[in-house]
């Protein structure tokens, strides 16, 4: 290998650790002796508003509602659900205890909260999807951060069952987070779980998709910093099907980057810290990232015979493709052949069964973070071709929950 091969080969590697790596590095370093500003309960407890937006979401919105209102919050709280297009969510969500507003049609979420922003009168809002569940406190647990005037918002914490291989995924985001705010502020924002101050909303332009992200850049755009409170949990359902995940997160991709160039005055050095973190949090992972993944592995293919880690690397996609394809493969496990504690006797083994067990439970997770890492930029990519062919959709199909 030359050396202005080497030089290129050795850029594309730093290119493509940029949002896995790199970032994390500086991050670490740049947090590690700054703590997360203390906080303490209000002498009042502020009225809320816990807003959902809900469109086929008849099933689950009942326990959506009374969730939230069984959470626990020490001060006033109204359940507010906009239903749009959508009469039966509507009914069983009044009948739950919620204040219902609908829509003639099906608005799609950004829309939605806009409608519901537009009606709310408490001084703060927490936003939060229809069929998670949230853990007691977290109402409290976010709302304590507004005692500090320039918080405009607090992301929660978003924690999915293994049943997609996506809480390796979520545990990194959750641990950027938590770094970003030792300083100063976070663009994390998930619209499972958020809260806002009321009198900082501005509503969501109409071509947007990706109300969370958007709301983060816009707050941090005029000034307002953002929080993240760990503790402030909303558990979602997992995603099994790996084509549903596909199909969400390329959608995500997509209209991520569509937020990204309307928000582009926020990508240069001006904005400073915010800046860093657009790009080493999200922008990266979205374009730089994959593309140098690609380029890496077709120039790992053409060496394949004469390198020996060229054969190593394209070893571990293939690993990774195999891995992919059995969770791919696999049956959609049912509530009630999950079992739990004592549902199974375990027999008894010896060490040495033991030991070969253990070491094949190492095999497939590394085979499962391999997977999840090279599915993670192959929907990076999936999102760039979707948003270079315009396809940024508001409102997609959606199952009936």
């Amino acid at each position: 290998m030359t050396r202005r091969s080497r030089l290129s080969t050795a850029a594309l590697v730093a290119a493509a650790s940029t949002g896995h790596a790199l970032y994390p590095g500086w991050l670490a370093l740049a947090s590690r002796r700054r703590s997360a500003p203390r906080v303490t309960d209000p002498v009042a407890w502020p009225a809320v508003t816990v807003l959902v937006a809900a469109y086929r979401e008849s099933h689950c919105i009942a326990d959506k509602v009374r969730d939230a209102l069984a959470n626990g919050y020490p001060g006033s709280l109204e359940v507010l659900v906009v239903a749009e297009g959508d009469i039966e969510t509507a009914v069983r969500a009044e009948a739950a205890g919620a204040t219902v507003l609908t829509a003639d049609e099906r608005l799609g979420k950004a829309q939605a909260l806009n409608l519901g922003f537009s009606k709310v009168t408490t001084p703060f809002v927490v936003v939060s999807d229809a069929n998670n569940t949230l853990d007691p406190g977290a109402l409290a647990a976010l709302v304590r951060h507004f005692s500090d005037p320039l918080v405009g918002a607090v992301a929660g914490e978003k924690v999915e069952a293994d049943g997609g291989g996506e809480d390796l995924y979520w545990r990194f985001e959750s641990w950027l987070k938590q770094r970003e705010w030792r300083m100063g502020t976070t663009i994390g924002l998930v619209g499972e779980l958020a809260a806002v101050r009321t009198d900082a909303w501005r509503p969501i332009p109409a071509d947007v998709a990706i109300d969370d992200l958007w709301t983060a850049l816009d707050l941090s755009g005029r000034g307002w910093r953002i929080a993240y409170e760990p503790s402030a949990k909303a558990h979602e359902p997992p995603h099994y099907s790996l084509g549903q995940q596909w199909e969400r997160r390329t959608r995500n991709v997509a209209g991520g980057l569509h937020v990204f160039r309307s928000r582009r005055s926020q990508l240069g050095p001006t904005s400073g810290l915010v800046a860093i973190e657009i790009w080493g949090h999200r922008l990266a992972r979205y374009t730089v990232v994959p593309l140098a993944h690609l380029a890496l592995l077709v120039g790992a293919l053409r060496r394949l015979r004469t390198s020996t880690l060229a054969k190593l690397f394209v070893a571990g996609h293939v690993v990774a493709t195999l891995a992919l394809a059995r969770k791919a493969a696999e049956p959609t496990p049912s509530p009630s052949s999950a079992g739990g504690p004592g549902t199974a006797t375990v027999p008894a083994v010896d060490d040495g069964v033991r030991t070969r067990r253990q070491v094949v439970a190492m095999a497939a997770r590394v085979a499962n973070v391999l997977g999840q890492a090279v599915f993670l930029d192959a929907v990076a990519l999936g999102g760039m071709a979707r948003y270079l062919r315009g396809d940024r959709a508001t409102r997609w199909e959606k199952v009936r929950r």
